[in-house]
């Protein structure tokens, strides 16, 4: 049996070259998979790496910074394979089986329509709770369906991510995570948490983006206008103000940002709308996580 194909899409801006070149070779360490890369540029030629990229590598140089979902979404008609990674240039796949395990769960069970692994923080300092995409956390070794991802290294068919639209162009930064997982919900499966799969990162906060506070709240927005049956629009946006209030009443700078991207959120269009069904919300209700918070 011919091994499974993987087209790989690796996101960079340009600034971290060391870890973009561990991350491209912990690919290319990959075993009984057949993996076609493309390192996209947002905003800078990959061509021009500095150290170089290991030959076989394809480069994709876009002439600004599209965002991070517009860039992963530009990637992916340049590489070949039945199913997809994404992973971030910072991120890296430490066992050369991590590939083939994930598919190998992907082909045993059809139910599950995309993977995230367990991140595990570089310099071996604790990972932080926010890379386990559940509400109850747990233990970081336990699997389970999950309603969002962190988008630093995902796997999942190609056919899937096609069905769901791709990444949200419009967002930028923040969230597409979870409009990928809801859309791949909607199509009767699974997004999966596998606390037996390792990935590495580091532990780096999202707050030092100057537009994390904006975009945080514009996306939330976004995210229930582009997605939700119209009934749960307000309720989504309702709980996520009630829940930013409580964690921030105390730095009113941050509200103030906070606020200014929930005002844009309304008034700016979000593109293109997608709204799940309701045989979707009941199964995520079922579940654990209805689609309100």
């Amino acid at each position: 049996m011919a091994d499974p194909t993987v087209g790989v899409v690796v996101l960079t801006q340009g600034t971290r070259p060391d870890d973009l070149l561990r991350g491209v070779e912990s690919v290319l360490a990959q075993q009984g998979v057949a993996t076609d890369i493309v390192v996209v540029g947002n905003g800078w030629d990959p061509a021009t790496s500095d150290p170089p990229l290991p030959p076989g590598v394809a480069t994709l140089a876009l002439p600004e910074n599209l965002g991070i979902p517009a860039g992963r979404n530009r990637g992916v008609p340049q590489v070949a394979g039945e199913y997809l990674l994404f992973l971030d240039d910072d991120a890296d796949i430490p066992s050369p089986g991590f590939l083939r395990d994930a598919i190998g769960l992907l082909r045993n069970d059809p139910g599950i329509g995309m993977i995230q692994p367990r991140l595990r923080a570089r310099d071996g300092k604790p990972s932080p709770r926010r890379w386990i995409p559940r509400i109850r956390k747990g233990d970081p070794g336990e699997s389970s369906a999950v309603f969002s991802v962190l988008e630093a290294v995902i796997v999942l068919p190609r056919d899937v991510f096609e069905r769901a639209g791709g990444w949200a162009d419009p967002f930028f930064y923040a969230h597409e995570g979870i409009e990928l997982a809801w859309r791949v919900w909607d199509q009767g499966k699974r997004v999966w948490y596998a606390g037996d799969l390792v990935a590495e990162h580091p532990a780096v906060s999202p707050t030092r983006h100057s537009y994390y506070y904006r975009l945080n709240a514009r996306n939330r927005v976004w995210l229930a206008r582009r997605n939700l049956p119209a009934v749960l629009v307000p309720l989504y946006v309702a709980s996520w103000t009630g829940i930013q209030l409580l964690r921030w009443f105390r730095k009113p700078e941050v509200l103030r940002a906070w606020f200014g991207g929930w005002r844009e959120g309304w008034s700016v269009d979000p593109g293109e709308r997608r709204p799940i069904r309701w045989r979707t919300v009941l199964r995520m209700t079922a579940a654990g996580r209805p689609p309100i918070v």
